[in-house]
């Protein structure tokens, strides 16, 4: 029983942060005043595809060891309590964060890219071809927006093998403790790396094939959210602990 809640809880806890993550990245580009990054038909590709096979994987997660050491749940204890909810909205603000992040560094950074100043790259809606340095097509080009869409994907496949347990460290808890979300984490990324590389998909979904180069940059900003949720998770583990001791103690 206690199994079967904790998966509930974390097939929640992955579509509510990698939802949270999806507006975020459309919020901070609009607040921001860059380009689009992503369109509508990639966002309901996200969300069909890569999102909705890892999140039914989740449900063959295996106990964790230390389930049966916590207390009874109370009865009327949430589902989604107020420090469950914070780690959510950390975890999906650094999906948004990353996502809008690779944009950017496409624009301004990438050795291969235009290398547009911060000012440039917002003046997407007043750019008039022949008065910039730039021809207005950069814009418009597929890649920044292929570049936020695969680390999108990455991230969130990412932060799927976070959610194998709650609380434990993934050193504790491995991710081939659940070979079904493995499985459907190789078959999302097989599908994304179909649509970028088969040129009639790369055309429906308004995305190019990416070089060696922006694979690491897609690599190196979407690792984080590991790290970031193995604090959290470490930051949980220490109030459960005080909280058994106070129990204890009483």
């Amino acid at each position: 029983g206690r199994a079967i809640y904790a998966n509930t809880k974390q097939f929640i806890r992955y579509l509510i942060s990698s939802n949270i993550g999806e507006v975020c990245c459309i919020f901070f580009a609009a607040a921001l005043g860059f380009p689009e990054p992503l369109i509508p038909v990639q966002l309901l590709w996200v969300n069909l595809v890569t999102d909705g096979l890892p999140a039914t994987a989740l449900g063959f997660n295996k106990a964790d060891p230390a389930t049966m050491r916590l207390p009874p749940r109370r009865r009327d204890e949430s589902i989604v309590t107020k420090w469950v909810l914070v780690r959510y909205v950390i975890i999906g603000v650094y999906v948004g964060v990353g996502t809008i992040a690779g944009f950017a560094w496409w624009l301004m950074y990438n050795p291969d890219g235009p290398q547009l100043t911060w000012q440039e790259a917002l003046s997407h809606s007043e750019c008039e071809e022949g008065a910039f340095r730039f021809s207005c097509s950069v814009y418009s080009d597929p890649a920044p927006k292929t570049v936020a869409l695969s680390i999108l994907v990455l991230i969130e496949m990412l932060n799927a093998l976070n959610a194998i347990s709650e609380n434990e460290s993934m050193a504790v808890v491995p991710p081939y403790t659940n070979i079904w979300l493995i499985l459907s984490i190789i078959l999302s990324l097989a599908l994304h790396m179909m649509i970028l590389y088969v040129p009639a998909l790369a055309k429906i979904f308004s995305v190019s094939p990416l070089s060696a180069g922006e694979w690491e940059a897609v690599f190196w900003l979407s690792i984080p959210v590991i790290l970031i949720d193995e604090v959290l998770k470490y930051v949980t583990r220490l109030k459960l602990r005080r909280e058994l001791s106070s129990n204890k103690s009483e």
